[in-house]
């Protein structure tokens, strides 16, 4: 949404808070020397109802992100009908399954609705929560993108599926960068063997890394476990054992620290209550 249009919204909207965040996301990645066509801005619609999802479909939004199976499923098939009701593109499920190279060259877009004739760029959905292996099959069907691998058994439950369906299977490593006990992730003196494990599974490619940082801290704080996983990231590009697709993508940073992730190299971000509003 361009600063020609957003003083005709309302601030507490999901137009004036979409504005307001790509604002964010732009200004970020100015002062950090990037972009703001180099992030992709993920739509997390766990707190969203119906009408504020179908709100970000009007105004061009083509990326969405869900913590939980059902809910991304639900979700989906409310993009589904409505893109299909308003005659715009099919699900992103079978738009993007033709784009191998997802993310590698073009990112997300962040002119107005106005500039995507048609919402050419399709649905992507992105399952972003802890996934657990019986979900794998549902979640597949549904899903671009998997930030949340952070198990050897996940890897291989998804490869054996990849297998069935003769479709490769993208993919994040989830790495637990801030070190608390409760947070799922693969911790980080064992990311780079798990990540060369998972680059052995013939359709199971790995894209990169997603992190988070512990709620409640500071700007810096938050910093330090973004860089920390920015610098693994570093390490295992080096290392050059990544060899089906490109291994580019850092999905860091939510609605509290966005702006601390695109600093040290975030080009996936997460937020949801910053522009959905916080659940009720």
């Amino acid at each position: 949404m361009t600063a020609d249009t957003t003083h005709k919204v309302s601030g507490d909207s999901v137009e004036g808070r979409y504005a307001t965040v790509l604002e964010r996301v732009a200004e970020a990645a100015k002062k950090a020397g990037r972009r703001p066509s180099d992030i992709i801005l993920c739509a997390v619609t766990k707190n969203a109802d119906p009408e504020q999802i179908r709100t970000l479909l009007r105004l061009g939004h083509r990326d969405f992100g869900e913590n939980r199976v059902q809910v991304l499923v639900q979700h989906a098939a409310i993009v589904e009908e409505y893109l299909a009701r308003q005659k715009l593109v099919p699900s992103g499920r079978k738009v993007c399954a033709e784009d191998p190279s997802l993310f590698a060259e073009s990112k997300v877009n962040l002119k107005p609705a106005a500039s995507l004739p048609g919402g050419a760029e399709g649905v992507r959905w992105h399952m972003i929560g802890h996934l657990q292996r019986n979900k794998v099959r549902k979640v597949v069907e549904f899903t671009r993108l998997i930030h949340s691998v952070d198990s050897l058994r996940l890897a291989e439950e998804l490869q054996v599926l990849a297998l069935k369906r003769e479709a490769p299977i993208e993919v994040l490593l989830q790495v637990n960068c801030s070190g608390e006990s409760q947070k799922f992730g693969c911790p980080i003196p064992a990311a780079i063997a798990m990540a060369e494990q998972i680059c052995t599974m013939i359709n199971v490619r790995l894209r990169g890394l997603m992190t988070m940082a512990a709620e409640g801290v500071s700007a810096g704080q938050a910093r330090e476990t973004f860089a920390r996983c920015r610098e693994l990231h570093e390490e295992i590009a080096r290392m050059n054992f990544v060899e089906n697709a490109p291994f580019n993508i850092l999905s860091m940073g939510m609605s509290g620290d966005f702006e601390s992730a695109i600093a040290e190299g975030s080009n996936i971000v997460r937020v949801g209550s910053a522009i959905f509003g916080a659940r009720g």
